[in-house]
């Protein structure tokens, strides 16, 4: 870890726990997600980088996504913990405080502060992989996929910052709608993009070709599971 990366996160409050971390890890993927699906499939890991900075942009469809999304990508796999980007909400309470301390960091979704993208910067450039839900919630029910600019934001502010994020597009998905005990659940990884130019419009192209990949990536997910799911 860098040294200012190191300095922003002691003055955040921020970062991961050596003795909490490693037991969340075995909790959740050893013991609940094993014991509560029939069937964990990881698919397109190939397109899974392996070391500098990654932006994950995955489909929201379960809050079991934040335990998928570890198994497929986290330290085990990558090496590297899956860094989250949640709602100020989320890190309430007892919540929060697990969330605190297993490398999460909260966002203002209608006004992002500048210490919340500049700490997401810095993980980046640490080579860190940062997750953010670009749809902004849950969309269980088949909707079309509308991003909000929040994850073209940071990607571009990474770009002029001399960052070269790949940001790798991710589909989730579940033999049920609302994901069952004894299920299958599924998660893809599509072919990482990066973000070109600056502006709306550029925003406007770059949502548009990471909402294809976000769908391709969840439709294989779908089929993997024995789902389809509507095109957008």
């Amino acid at each position: 870890m860098s040294s200012a990366l190191a300095t922003r996160e002691n003055a955040l409050g921020l970062g991961i726990d050596p003795f909490l971390a490693p037991l969340a890890m075995v909790t959740t993927q050893d013991i609940v997600l094993r014991n509560y699906f029939h069937e964990r499939i990881v698919l397109g890991q190939e397109n899974l980088p392996m070391k500098g900075p990654v932006l994950l942009a995955p489909t929201h469809r379960s809050r079991w996504d934040a335990l998928m999304l570890p198994l497929a990508a986290g330290r085990r796999v990558t090496g590297r913990d899956c860094r989250f980007m949640v709602t100020l909400d989320e890190m309430k309470g007892l919540q929060g405080w697990f969330l605190h301390r297993l490398g999460c960091f909260p966002v203002n979704q209608s006004r992002p502060s500048l210490t919340s993208l500049r700490y997401a910067i810095d993980l980046m450039a640490d080579g860190q992989q940062v997750v953010v839900f670009p749809e902004g919630k849950i969309n269980r029910y088949e909707e079309p996929i509308r991003l909000h600019q929040g994850l073209a934001r940071l990607a571009q502010l990474a770009q002029s910052q001399k960052v070269e994020v790949q940001v790798v597009p991710v589909g989730l998905g579940y033999s049920e709608v609302i994901p069952k005990a004894c299920g299958r659940a599924s998660i893809c990884f599509e072919k990482p993009m990066k973000a070109v130019g600056n502006g709306r419009e550029a925003i406007k192209s770059f949502n548009a070709e990471l909402s294809a990949g976000m769908h391709a990536a969840e439709q294989a997910a779908l089929q993997a599971v024995g789902r389809t799911k509507k095109a957008t």
